[in-house]
């Protein structure tokens, strides 16, 4: 009977597990809608945006505006990573994590200085226990991150593109295609590739005066760029975490069923025991 109610042990704790997993992936399922209408709210904007900055370039511009400016060569870049505070989402955070490290390789291997950023908890633990040198890191940020966060990560490294202390910016984070498909992706954030042959600054009628617009279309652009990766990390750490909960409870439903079988089949050994020792001393008495 000991093996019997080992087992009934151990369905207990299996539906336990299973009840856990099930509430964690009805409010993933729950966040990952709100999630989703801020990415589909954002790329239209943040497309647009784009095709207007793009357009606007100009050397001549690159000339007044230092967030212009194209360096003839990149000796250093700075890399900012977004990952996740939590985790039980699968492979999600170790895919951004082996992305940022594959980009560190090869600005390496070029003779690029890389100077690392980061925000999110798993990656700064993975990269600090490496011993990588990581030169800001921000822990703070959450499942709904606002524009006010995107300013405070691209703040910093937009003046320092400015300056000149780094020569290029790139942002590793994950695309968000659907709830099951959220790969890493690689973004040169920072200097911004113009398209001359589309035409420039002079091809717009501006009102007010262009350099007023330009002043803030310019540093809008670029945070607007890291607000929609943002939002798109965390509809990606959503759907991922939603399909590991739902592997997981769907993994504790198939061991509840065999631990099941296994209790039934020990009980009917129990009890075909104990009718044998039954008739084994009634056979005895006789």
């Amino acid at each position: 009977m000991a093996g019997a109610r080992e087992v009934k042990r151990r369905i207990k704790s299996v539906e336990n597990t299973r009840q856990i997993t099930r509430t964690m992936e009805l409010v993933a399922t729950s966040k990952l809608k709100r999630a989703t209408d801020r990415v589909y709210a954002a790329r239209p904007y943040s497309a647009a945006l784009r095709d207007i900055v793009v357009s606007l370039y100009s050397p001549v511009l690159a000339e007044r505006y230092p967030i212009l400016r194209q360096p003839g060569e990149i000796r250093r870049a700075a890399v900012l990573l977004l990952t996740a505070n939590r985790g039980l989402a699968g492979a999600f955070n170790a895919n951004l994590i082996k992305e940022a490290r594959g980009l560190l390789e090869d600005l390496r291997s070029k003779g690029v200085e890389p100077e690392l950023h980061i925000a999110g908890k798993k990656g700064l633990a993975y990269f600090r226990f490496r011993g990588e040198p990581v030169a800001s890191g921000r822990m703070d940020i959450g499942d709904n991150p606002s524009v006010e966060d995107a300013e405070a990560l691209v703040g910093p490294l937009r003046a320092l593109f400015e300056s000149g202390r780094v020569d290029a910016v790139y942002v590793v984070s994950s695309e968000f295609r659907s709830a099951m498909s959220t790969p890493p992706r690689v973004r040169e954030l920072l200097p911004i590739r113009g398209a001359e042959a589309r035409g420039s600054a002079d091809a717009f009628i501006m009102s007010p005066p262009g350099d007023m617009i330009l002043e803030r279309i310019l540093p809008l652009y670029v945070r607007n760029a890291v607000y929609t990766a943002l939002v798109e990390n965390a509809a990606a750490f959503q759907g991922a975490q939603r399909t590991a909960m739902k592997n997981a409870t769907d993994n504790a439903g198939e061991m509840l069923e065999h631990l099941t079988r296994t209790y039934n089949r020990a009980r009917q050994a129990q009890i075909t025991q104990e009718i044998a020792e039954i008739v084994g001393g009634a056979a005895g008495l006789e």
